[in-house]
């Protein structure tokens, strides 16, 4: 006991260190910062002063990112999570912006359009590797967040901001989006209207038959959720934005069905519901997601 008090009393002030390391990423040096930032922070959790030891990481994973340092950053981003765990932090606000503040700290790069429209493919190449380790870093970071969350105070499926976040950074970073990835983010959000403004710039730029497909994909998964009312403000909220927006409503049997099903649905009418599922066959065995709801 006397010898951890000692260990204590030895480090000095969280703020000294962070100085100290700032300057030296700030210098260059960053895979020297990034060994300094992971050996300080974990004296400070061996002396059980995790409230420091999260402003060491906090700081040395949002100043290496913005660095362009994504390995390092995300390394450091996940050793904070890592020491929410070990302090046993509750999920609340205050750390929710602190989460957020790293979130942002990820570089965002525009990609090409059309990937294959360029004239230098080494160039395109190492583009493309470098947007996929953004994404793989970023990811990492947030699942172990939103797992973080789920297990301190957030609802069973953690934390719907940081779902929201990872959906998003997932679909404007990603050299190829997997769109069902983005869903399943989405639909543990809490922001329906959000998720149908990222539909709507997919519609603009996806291939000939995934329009109505990642519509239906989306209103299913929300409905296998039991979450009815987002599904309707979802498809109400796509429905205005392409109006206003130059983007086609796709107008398609898959379509109508889930259009017909969200009616059917508000009305509790199981014998309909039955009906469409044998009318529409064709177009819902496109989408597998239909299999889960019920």
């Amino acid at each position: 006991m006397s010898r951890q008090r000692s260990r204590r009393a030895e480090l000095p002030p969280a703020q000294e260190n962070i100085e100290k390391l700032e300057k030296v990423v700030n210098d260059g040096n960053y895979y020297g910062a990034q060994q300094m930032y992971k050996s300080v922070s974990a004296r400070y959790v061996s002396a059980q002063r995790y409230s420091e030891a999260l402003d060491i990481l906090h700081s040395g994973a949002c100043i290496q990112l913005s660095h362009g340092q994504v390995t390092c950053g995300a390394e450091l981003a996940l050793l904070f999570v890592e020491t929410l765990g070990k302090g046993k932090i509750p999920y609340d606000e205050e750390i929710l912006e602190r989460l957020k503040k790293i979130y942002k700290s990820f570089p965002r790069v525009s990609l090409p359009q059309n990937l294959w429209d360029v004239d230098d493919m080494q160039q395109l190449s190492e583009n493309i590797g470098s947007a996929k380790t953004r994404v793989e870093g970023c990811s990492s970071f947030l699942k172990a967040a939103i797992k973080w969350s789920a297990e301190h105070g957030a609802n069973n499926n953690g934390s719907p901001e940081l779902h929201i976040m990872l959906a998003e950074y997932i679909f404007s970073e990603s050299p190829e989006v997997d769109m069902a990835k983005v869903t399943y983010h989405f639909v543990r959000g809490n922001n329906p209207k959000k998720f149908a403004s990222t539909l709507v710039s997919f519609l603009g730029k996806c291939y000939p038959g995934e329009d109505d497909l990642a519509i239906a994909r989306a209103v299913l998964r929300y409905l296998s959720s039991g979450n009815l009312k987002d599904a309707n403000i979802l498809m109400e909220e796509i429905k205005k934005q392409t109006e206003s927006a130059e983007v086609a409503f796709p107008k398609t049997e898959l379509m109508q069905f889930i259009t017909y099903l969200l009616q059917t649905l508000e009305r509790d009418a199981l014998p309909l519901f039955n009906m469409l599922r044998t009318n529409f066959k064709p177009s819902i065995e496109r989408e597998p997601a239909f299999n889960e709801v019920r």
